[in-house]
């Protein structure tokens, strides 16, 4: 039976889980019509509204994310550079040799199995890995949805980009 936005409930959990994994960043909740979960983000000096992080949570809702060709509602976990238009997106995300392009082809070989992380140079989520909540256990979908946002976070630290972010001058 499909799942209803509505029955993702709390994401609270969220933080906590994901806090260890992205030291440096700072955690902001995000409930919008596509998103529910936390984005954990270091804001650019000098750059009004240039920031760089990570989401992880649920797509609920399609606006903007519509690239991903999602099937809601998704567990869903990416890092981005905003705005997506910006110097800072250009340098770290669409040069042939950037940190993300980088470290999708790092990423890629430590995933074995689906679903794998894609890399989108022109969207929010640069660097996304997402699946159906329907594919699991009604029942079960939340403990799997943790299992989920561990394995890539820790993906994202063992790649070293979690680190390279934070250590990178914005």
């Amino acid at each position: 039976m499909p799942m209803k936005k509505e029955e993702i409930g709390s994401v609270t959990w969220i933080r906590d889980l994901a806090r260890p994994y992205l030291k440096g960043f700072s955690p902001a909740r995000e409930a919008g019509p596509a998103l529910r979960g936390y984005a954990f983000t270091r804001h650019a000096d000098g750059k009004a509204g240039a920031r760089a992080g990570f989401f992880a949570g649920f797509l609920v809702g399609g606006d903007g994310y519509r690239y991903l060709d999602p099937q809601l509602p998704e567990c869903l976990l990416f890092a981005f550079i905003d705005p997506p238009s910006g110097d800072l997106h250009e340098r770290l995300v669409r040069r042939p040799e950037s940190m993300f392009r980088s470290t999708h082809g790092y990423i890629s070989i430590l995933t074995h199995h689906p679903p794998r992380f894609q890399f989108s140079e022109g969207g929010r989520a640069a660097l996304v890995r997402h699946l159906p909540l329907e594919i699991w256990p009604e029942g079960r979908r939340m403990h799997y949805a943790r299992n989920f946002l561990i394995e890539g976070l820790a993906w994202l630290v063992r790649s070293g980009l979690v680190r390279n972010l934070a250590s990178e001058s914005l």
